[in-house]
């Protein structure tokens, strides 16, 4: 004797007792391995965490996730099994996706986070070294109607430098230059001394930040987001220096010393340089958080910008 089949309610498509549409529901915290493409290099293997999300109208009480949870994760493994070249075509590939399997749906946002471990070798001892960097992307895809589906994307990179204050700086070199006139030394010598050897000042471990938010089929370069956040502070730092290579970093970054205002300045300048084939509509956010080492606080800076402003303020000055 057969049992009859029984069709278990749908308990999330019944009208809520609130009627009120939500922004955002979904899971967060989903990890999974992606690999990354490279044209003539080794593919890359991330450990990825994606949040993914639908909007929910005001007439379902939810969005499916414990049934959908695996059409989620069947949508997030035949994009990673399919060649990925751009993270955040990843992120649009599965957001577009979502739309799909969540017909209720107006828009799908994703977003991931990874490290990404870059090769460096130490600047005066040639030493092979790995210094790890965050890297993010996020897609957004906006359901116009059934055939047009707007994408929204954005890449970036948070990295870690050192910075040297200017100011304790200017007030250590004029200690130095005081200093020196009482030992009777003549104000030539002591200018040549003060242009030969950086004066101290305090340092911070800076974090820089550059995200770039576009549309359409423009590719950003991550690397070239990282090399910019590199060399817009006071130096670059390493996971193994020997002596001589200390010296080579803690001079470099003494010679060339800058404000949280300055970092951004300098990524902001160097952004538009770099970047001039990407729409001016692009929206750029740069951030520079300095962990001071003589205060208790940070020092913070940040600007968010179309690539066509940042673009109009530069040329000005």
């Amino acid at each position: 004797m057969e049992l009859p089949i029984v069709i278990l309610p749908d308990v999330q498509a019944d009208k809520p007792k609130i009627p009120v549409n939500l922004t955002r529901v979904g899971v967060t915290d989903v990890k999974k391995l992606v690999e990354i493409k490279r044209k003539d290099k080794r593919p890359i293997v991330l450990i990825s965490t994606f949040d993914i999300f639908v909007d929910l109208p005001s007439d379902r009480k939810g969005a499916n996730l414990s049934r959908n949870f695996e059409a989620i994760d069947e949508v997030l493994e035949n994009a990673i099994e399919a060649p990925v070249y751009e993270i955040e075509e990843l992120c649009s590939d599965v957001a577009r996706n979502l739309l799909t399997r969540h017909e209720y749906a107006t828009q799908a946002e994703v977003r991931m986070k990874s490290e990404y471990v870059i090769k460096r070798e130490s600047p005066v001892k040639k030493l092979q070294c790995q210094e790890v960097v965050d890297i993010f992307a996020e897609a957004l895809a906006i359901r116009r109607d059934e055939e047009d589906i707007i994408i929204t994307k954005m890449i970036g990179s948070e990295v870690v430098g050192i910075t040297a204050c200017p100011c304790a700086q200017e007030i250590m070199r004029d200690r130095a230059k005081s200093s020196l006139k009482e030992l009777g030394i003549d104000n030539k010598t002591i200018s040549q001394f003060l242009n030969k050897v950086p004066m101290a000042t305090h340092n911070q471990r800076g974090r820089g930040f550059i995200s770039v938010k576009t549309g359409g089929d423009v590719k950003v370069s991550l690397e070239k987001i990282i090399e910019i956040i590199e060399n817009s502070m006071s130096s670059s730092v390493f996971e193994l220096l020997k002596r001589e290579d200390e010296a080579f970093v803690v001079e470099s970054a003494h010679r060339n010393p800058k404000f949280v205002e300055d970092c951004v300045r300098t990524m902001a300048q160097k952004v538009v340089q770099e970047f001039d084939y990407v729409p001016d509509e692009a929206i750029i956010t740069i951030k520079q958080i300095n962990e001071e080492s003589i205060h208790r606080h940070n020092a913070f800076a940040e600007r968010v910008a179309t690539l066509a402003e940042l673009k109009e303020e530069i040329s000005q000055g």
